[in-house]
């Protein structure tokens, strides 16, 4: 089987349809430490991860948006001194897509590396 980390981030664009409740018990349990909130009544995918120091975190973020720009989508990111927060969620249709998951697994990678 094909880890989500391992597939390509398909585009998504307006109308395309959100994960449903199955889908998300499905790939949640792929994904470590992630959680999903609701901000404004959107879904979205969120995971804090602790660093050292400042540096370390900001590398971090700039390892994120490296991928981001790689794979044309993009989360938020809030880098602080020793942490950094990713939040993913496909603006186009206020939710959660496939490509979420698959970015927040991604994400996971560039942490452990």
């Amino acid at each position: 089987m094909e880890t989500l980390a391992n597939m390509k981030c398909p585009a998504c664009h307006p109308g395309a349809p959100k994960v449903t409740e199955e889908q998300v018990a499905e790939l949640m349990p792929q994904l470590i430490g992630w959680k999903i909130i609701e901000i404004d009544g959107i879904k979205r995918l969120q995971r804090r991860f602790k660093f050292v120091n400042f540096a370390e975190a900001l590398a971090f973020t700039n390892a994120v948006g490296r991928l981001a720009e790689k794979e044309v989508h993009h989360p938020a990111i809030l880098t602080e001194w020793g942490r950094a927060t990713v939040t993913w969620w496909t603006h186009a249709i206020d939710g959660l897509h496939k490509s979420d998951f698959i970015m927040a697994a991604k994400t996971d990678l560039l942490y452990v590396e």
